[in-house]
């Protein structure tokens, strides 16, 4: 099947290896960034969220009408607007987007993250928030009629919606979570069900644990995992790229707050992170944990290392497992960005469609 390759873009410059270079949102960056994105090839963009950046709802509108053809992935928060405004914002932007938008939705890994907007719910209780969320969201946009509707966290009487999304029958539904509470929700709303950089082992087994839930619906599923590939012409020269990333994160740990060994300690994903980073920096040859470990978990910060050639196959082994979306994005942002459009993008593409032919002629063969 073809494969989606996402990037990612922010507000402004800045990554585990670089200070923030100017303001908080700096529009003619986030133009530059978006447009490298679709110039390189890539499928969809990512804007990411969190309880200090800007927004992602704005910042969507704003490189969506710098572009034309790249698609978007919203992240947004469910509890801090209600589901029934939310499903009417979120129509509205994919229409002005022309049916570019997804939205991934982060129910919050961090107690400390969500406190700082006002969420005080534990762990768990937000998975069930969220899970009653997006009942909500979906129902506004597929349903014509008003609807009544009480629940645990949300009460509306008459909510209807004069728009609806542009796609039909709703805006695709990323979600991610390694617990059992995120693992349920997936199963019962997710469209894509986004990993981190894990090991082959632990991505496969997470990925059979999640079509387990959605079967258990009667629905199917599709993934996507995250990976921060260092690249070079040569296998010595991408490790010693890698080597001085380290190096450079270490000293970049106390300006961009991430301190050693901290992260979003209630999530399972950080966990599962470390618990590969705990085998050692290199993994099932590629796979480079040395930054999971320095930043604890913190995101997607894990690494696949080589050249060009090696990062394909290496990309490709996961495709194996059923992974057919790939998030990708650099410790230079902009300038890994275009790297990868030039010398990765292409070599991904034509492999997977390689794999996609010799598939093909064995299934005719049997």
């Amino acid at each position: 099947m073809p494969i989606q390759i996402i990037g990612m873009i922010q507000p402004h410059e800045v990554s585990e290896t670089l200070a923030r270079r100017g303001p908080a949102v700096d529009p003619a960056y986030v133009r530059a960034f978006a447009q490298a994105h679709e110039h390189a090839g890539f499928d969809r963009i990512l804007v990411p969220a969190s309880s200090t950046s800007p927004d992602t709802l704005l910042t969507v509108a704003y490189a969506a009408a710098a572009t034309q053809r790249i698609r978007f992935l919203l992240a947004h928060r469910p509890g801090f607007v209600a589901p029934t405004l939310a499903a009417r914002q979120l129509a509205t932007l994919d229409h002005y987007t022309g049916g570019r938008l997804a939205v991934h939705y982060i129910s919050g890994g961090s107690d400390a993250d969500q406190q700082r907007d006002g969420d005080f719910l534990g762990h768990d209780e937000r998975y069930a928030r969220t899970d009653e969320y997006l009942t909500l969201l979906r129902r506004v946009w597929t349903e014509n009629k008003p609807f009544d509707h009480e629940g645990a966290y949300y009460r509306v009487k008459g909510a209807a919606s004069e728009v609806k999304p542009l796609q039909q029958p709703y805006v695709p539904i990323y979600f991610g979570g390694a617990s059992e509470p995120a693992l349920r929700v997936a199963g019962r709303h997710a469209d894509v069900y986004a990993l981190w950089g894990e090991s082959l082992a632990q991505a496969g087994d997470l990925v059979r644990r999640v079509r387990a839930e959605a079967a258990a619906h009667g629905r199917s599923i599709e993934f996507s995992i995250s990976f921060r590939p260092i690249i070079a012409p040569t296998e010595d020269e991408a490790w010693a790229k890698a080597a001085r990333i380290l190096e450079a994160t270490r000293a970049q740990q106390v300006q961009i707050a991430h301190a050693r060994g901290a992260g979003p300690q209630q999530s399972e994903g950080a966990r599962r992170l470390l618990a590969d980073a705990a085998r050692g920096d290199r993994v099932d040859e590629r796979l480079w944990t040395a930054i999971a470990r320095e930043t604890g978990g913190r995101s997607n910060s894990t690494a696949l290392v080589g050249t060009p050639e090696q990062v394909a196959d290496a990309l490709l082994k996961y495709y194996d497992l059923g992974i057919e979306t790939f998030l990708v994005r650099g410790f230079d942002p902009l300038v890994d960005a275009v790297e990868y459009g030039r010398e990765l993008l292409p070599l991904v593409r034509a492999k997977v469609a390689e794999r996609d032919a010799q598939r093909a002629l064995e299934r005719k063969a049997a």
